[in-house]
């Protein structure tokens, strides 16, 4: 018999109460007992930044996190960064713009990076913008693009 756990998660504004394994990652109470598909499980070791989702306005990696750890904590999921009556947030309109996706696989884990890179401060140049996203996979080789559309959003949130 595998024993569960209840645990309240609040994710984008709205509580969820779910029962999981106590080794449950993160990624996979979002994505299993949420419902919540957006942020995508792309190598499931932490290393191409494809589930970046945020927990109290920090960056983390869903896959290395148990869900858990999150507990009591406000998480945010591509879901839940755009404004609340519908608008894209600047940071997706700004990939639009730029092209700076083409499979949109790692789509969701670089706009929540640049999410944070933005709030952060670290869009100096575009090789800051670039070492902070660095943890971000593209396969499809959009980095530039990518790089475009993070520093146009930052200079619509300095405006």
């Amino acid at each position: 018999m595998t024993r569960t756990i209840r645990l309240s998660l609040d994710i984008n504004e709205r509580r969820y109460e779910i029962d999981v394994e106590p080794r449950v990652t993160l990624l996979d109470a979002l994505r299993d007992h949420a419902g919540l598909s957006g942020t995508k499980k792309g190598c499931d070791q932490g290393q191409c930044g494809a589930c970046t989702c945020h927990i109290d306005g920090q960056r983390v990696l869903s896959c290395l996190t148990l869900a858990a750890q999150a507990e009591g904590r406000k998480i945010t999921t591509i879901e839940g960064i755009a404004a609340a009556n519908g608008d894209l947030h600047p940071v997706q309109l700004a990939f639009i713009e730029h092209d700076a996706f083409q499979c949109g696989y790692c789509t969701p884990g670089q706009i929540m990076s640049a999410v944070a890179c933005i709030r952060e401060g670290r869009t100096g140049s575009d090789e800051e913008i670039r070492e902070y996203m660095s943890g971000n996979l593209c396969r499809c080789g959009a980095y530039n693009s990518i790089v475009a559309a993070v520093r146009e959003a930052a200079e619509m949130a300095d405006a």
